[in-house]
């Protein structure tokens, strides 16, 4: 795992965002994963920009939503499609057809969930990720099977906590839908995304603990193309 760090999250916004132009520029077709939350939105905020400017393009490329929350209304704007629509997919040239999501309100979960896996095909071009406090990846939380495909999970207590950030009501999801651990590892380059003083344990533990399915994130450590990208305060431990 590559671990790569920066001053500030203004810089390590910046660079990840100057990795990403790379990557359009070399591959215009980039096949992405990404995820929704607050962590990959300035690194959005600066490729919306980029786009704009002229520097990047996704006119090509093709966009797969992470993860989905369950019993969540279809226009709440908590939703993981409603928050990478809003501050990526549809503020640049990403064709709709091109914008992959994942749907908790399927007739038909199990099935919704491989027609999914077979759109991702032989793998991701690149995938960001975020990591939660308990190392989870995406919603794969602890004890998730590295060959675990895209489908339904239950959410620990932590990322119920966490997730309530996002919703304007009470109503905080227990349960989404989640490409699994499978295909992420599977993907060409994952790059694992964090910042703040609160993720300084859990980054630290993910590159200096054990490899184990009891911490996800751990296991992209044996990836042979991971980077973990963090701004000061998130890798303050490794000093």
């Amino acid at each position: 795992m590559n671990l790569l760090r920066f001053d500030s999250e203004a810089a390590w916004a910046s660079g990840v965002a100057t990795f990403w132009r790379d990557r359009l520029r070399s591959n215009p077709r980039l096949k992405m994963c990404l995820p929704s939350g607050l962590t990959p939105n300035p690194i959005y905020a600066e490729m919306v920009r980029s786009v704009a400017a002229g520097e990047a393009t996704f006119a090509q490329a093709s966009v797969f939503v992470l993860d989905e929350f369950g019993d969540v209304a279809l226009d709440d704007p908590g939703r993981a499609k409603h928050a990478v629509m809003h501050h990526l997919a549809g503020a640049v040239d990403l064709p709709a057809a091109a914008f992959h999501f994942l749907d908790p309100d399927a007739p038909d979960i199990d099935a919704h969930c491989r027609r999914y896996d077979l759109d991702i095909g032989d793998g991701f071009d690149l995938i960001l990720l975020g990591i939660g406090l308990n190392g989870h990846l995406g919603m794969n939380e602890p004890g998730s099977p590295a060959r675990s495909r895209t489908r339904r999970v239950d959410l620990h207590e932590t990322t119920i906590a966490s997730a309530a950030r996002y919703f304007s009501h009470r109503n905080v999801p227990r349960w989404g839908v989640t490409v699994g651990l499978q295909p992420i590892l599977a993907s060409k380059e994952v790059w694992l995304l964090a910042t703040g003083s609160g993720k300084a344990a859990i980054t630290e533990r993910v590159v200096r603990g054990e490899i184990d399915e009891r911490v996800p994130a751990s296991l992209l450590r044996r990836h042979a193309n991971c980077s973990l990208f963090v701004e000061a305060e998130a890798g303050a431990l490794f000093k």
